[in-house]
């Protein structure tokens, strides 16, 4: 009778086992690297220092009592700025409305003498345009993440990683365990992206769902690690006990 054969890390060569070696550690590398750079993104967007749900919160969402122009001159735009009076200026006008004679009066100058030399279009299409009230005024009342941010993100998002997670998963399924483990890891990890993204949309108007946010990106990133320790650890440690 016929026997199917599965092929196994034992079944590879050394350069093959180098090589998904390497790729996985270094997945695993940008993985950290993006989890750093996704804390100093959202951390302290509550006035608290730390990465917190209300941070997710309030990034998704918003907070009636802060904007995204007052949370930059209160933080990573505050050392551009000149004078020290000049941040009092932006957010007493943003309190009292972020109307747009007070914008061309008191604000416009300061703006134009000291951020749109990045925050023009045509410089940094990635920055919020600071050279018009009528885009000034978006990050200046209260918001969390735009509907076009929020596409933008989400599809090079779920491209980028479902092409990481394919083959992790790949190289993953060469372990030498359990068929039902390996399925439902692998399917886990897809289905955790999937939820994050969705959960995105959902918080921008049901704040409650950042848990959601929490949650699904933890369990991708539990997932992700499982198969890339299990990977290396059984290419190069696991032999099989007959």
């Amino acid at each position: 009778m016929y026997e199917q054969h599965y092929t196994r890390f034992k079944d590879i060569s050394v350069s093959e086992r180098i090589l998904n070696t390497v790729f996985l550690l270094t997945i695993g590398l940008g993985y950290l690297m993006a989890l750093t750079n996704m804390y100093f993104t959202h951390q302290g967007l509550d006035g608290k220092s730390g990465l917190s749900v209300e941070d997710v919160v309030i990034s998704y969402h918003g907070n009636r009592n802060q904007t995204r122009l007052g949370r930059a001159v209160n933080g990573v735009m505050k050392n551009n700025l000149r004078y020290t009076g000049d941040k009092d200026v932006i957010l007493r006008w943003i309190q009292n409305g972020a109307d747009e004679v007070g914008y061309n009066d008191k604000v416009a100058p300061i703006l134009n003498r000291d951020c749109i030399l990045c925050h023009t279009p045509s410089v940094n299409p990635s920055l919020p345009d600071l050279t018009h009230y009528e885009t000034v005024s978006q990050v200046a009342h209260p918001s969390g993440a735009t509907l076009p941010t929020l596409v933008r993100v989400s599809h090079i998002h779920l491209f980028g990683i479902a092409f990481i997670l394919f083959f992790i998963g790949k190289i993953f399924l060469l372990c030498d365990i359990d068929a039902n483990v390996k399925s439902v890891t692998v399917v886990i990890s897809f289905f955790a992206m999937l939820l994050d993204v969705i959960s995105w949309f959902i918080t921008k108007s049901t704040p409650s769902f950042a848990y959601v946010v929490v949650y699904s990106g933890a369990l991708m990133g539990l997932s992700m690690g499982f198969q890339i320790l299990m990977s290396i650890y059984q290419m190069w440690f696991y032999s099989r006990k007959s």
